[in-house]
């Protein structure tokens, strides 16, 4: 119960290794795009990812956050859809059809 805190205490890992952290943050007109882009790229390999709003007064733009343990990860992963560009996006989108 709530009032036991013993129980479920094993259960809660301390490290940081789940905190998250920005991976892409941007104000410009198309973060959303952007953001929502990189979201899928990440999560198609696995990686688990959220796209944050930031707001207040007036939008702030739009982050991508990940594990800390994995930052090193998707950073790669998306230098390598960078480098692939959209003719090799348009082709995995094809194939993906195909099955």
């Amino acid at each position: 119960m709530a009032q036991d805190p013993e129980q479920g205490e094993d259960l809660i890992d301390p490290s940081h290794e789940f905190d998250m952290v920005s991976l892409y943050s941007s104000q410009a007109v198309d973060a959303e795009m952007e953001a929502d882009v990189i979201h899928g790229v990440l999560e198609s390999n696995g990686v688990p990812s959220m796209v944050v709003r930031v707001t207040g007064l007036s939008p702030l733009g739009f982050e991508v956050q990940v594990p800390r343990a994995r930052l090193e990860e998707a950073e790669r992963l998306i230098a390598e859809a960078e480098a692939a560009g959209p003719d090799a996006a348009a082709e995995a989108e094809a194939a993906s059809e195909e099955r």
